[in-house]
């Protein structure tokens, strides 16, 4: 079993190998798809053993910073969301009012981001949208499908936005937000409404973000995410008889499924 000085020195050379590579990645000669020294190089180079240099490595991938493919060297990855989706699913995990408090950011990013897209969207952004579109039509008596293709909606308007962070803020939100997607939906439905009347609403910011209308498409994104909220706390609800709404001050479910 290692001793306190030995996990600490074990610590310290990873510490060592992690901020070396962070200087390749950020001292701007290598771009992301570049690759890196492998792992016996670093360890010659630093004077570390190889195991050292693959913990090092195993931490920059968890940051989103490093790619790694077995029998392959590692190499510089593209900027992603990934670091920001762990922390966001981490934080709903803990409490699952977060999910309400999620959907408030969602509110003050993607309203922004829908106004931006309908000044910057290029003809390709146009068309994804408009692709995605036709998948919701396509999957309304498909639940999964349809909040899978509601996801990669939202991601597409984070892309037309022209702002990378807001795109990378959106994209991290996926995933944390997936199943409270789902539980929304079913407290649309509760209410009797049909899937159908989602699919509007997305066309309507569709629309208002290809006439480049942004006050338009803002207005018609605040309007979607206040229907979301409002379902995810009727989902809420029927999720936990006898509590009240989780917005009035009581206590949200323990476990969202």
């Amino acid at each position: 079993m290692p001793t306190n000085e030995s996990a600490a020195t074990t610590a310290t050379a990873t510490t060592t190998v992690v901020e070396h590579v962070e200087h390749l990645v950020f001292g701007g000669d290598l771009e992301p798809g570049d690759t890196l020294p492998s792992e016996s190089e670093l360890a010659a180079t630093l004077g570390v053993s190889r195991l050292t240099v693959r913990e090092a490595f195993r931490s920059l991938q968890a940051r989103g910073l490093v790619e790694i493919s077995h029998g392959r060297r590692p190499v510089v990855a593209h900027p992603n969301a990934l670091p920001l989706g762990d922390f966001f699913s981490a934080s709903v995990r803990r409490d699952a009012r977060g999910l309400l408090e999620l959907l408030e950011v969602r509110l003050a990013v993607e309203v922004h981001a829908t106004q931006l897209a309908a000044t910057h969207a290029t003809s390709s952004d146009l068309n994804m949208l408009a692709m995605v579109l036709d998948l919701m039509r396509r999957s309304v008596e498909d639940e999964q499908a349809f909040n899978d293709a509601d996801v990669r909606f939202h991601a597409a308007v984070g892309a037309a936005s022209g702002n990378r962070m807001l795109g990378f803020l959106i994209e991290g939100m996926d995933e944390p937000l997936h199943h409270s997607r789902l539980n929304s939906i079913r407290g649309y439905q509760r209410k009797n409404h049909s899937l159908q009347s989602l699919v509007d609403q997305h066309e309507e910011i569709y629309r208002r973000i290809a006439a480049h209308d942004g006050r338009g498409a803002a207005t018609a994104m605040r309007k979607h995410l206040q229907q979301t909220r409002n379902d995810l706390r009727t989902a809420f609800a029927i999720d936990a008889p006898g509590r009240t709404d989780p917005d009035a001050g009581s206590k949200a479910p323990s476990r969202l499924t």
